[in-house]
């Protein structure tokens, strides 16, 4: 048995070494699938009734009638080859209203439109919209009065 444990022991230094060795080759290259979550973040979600020509919320406020368009204007700032910003509407009792996703690239500051009507009309009460982006969520609460 003691001529076992050396062999044991230069076995097991071995695989130490050669797991510690892999371990960096095994680490993905970085391609930037990260940018998202790291360099592109929210830093304004402007809410209103219209746009302006430079595509932002020219008319904004978190009151509105019930056939009214409602705008939200998710501003981002970083840069990244693509991200993905997501748009949640819900309605008081956290029914989905819509929700829709605009892939972007940006570089810079960007502003994403997004926007929900009703011909019919919009029932009255409370909602709210969620912005996403990579990770971080902006929360923007409205009332159709």
């Amino acid at each position: 048995m003691t001529a076992r444990q050396p062999a044991l022991v230069l076995l097991l230094g071995l695989t130490l070494a050669s797991g510690a060795g892999c371990k960096k080759d095994s680490e993905p290259a970085n391609t930037g699938t990260t940018a998202t979550a790291t360099e592109v973040k929210i830093s304004d979600v402007e809410l209103g009734r219209r746009l302006g020509a430079n595509s932002r919320v020219a008319d904004a406020t978190d009151k509105f009638s019930p056939r009214d368009t409602i705008y939200v204007v998710a501003v981002t700032e970083g840069s990244a080859p693509n991200a993905t910003v997501t748009a949640r509407w819900t309605f008081e009792d956290g029914q989905v209203v819509k929700e829709d996703s605009r892939s972007i690239a940006p570089s810079g500051t960007e502003a994403t439109e997004f926007h929900i009507s009703k011909p019919s009309g919009w029932p009255k009460g409370k909602y709210k919209v969620v912005i996403a982006v990579g990770g971080a969520t902006e929360t923007k609460e409205f009332e159709v009065q």
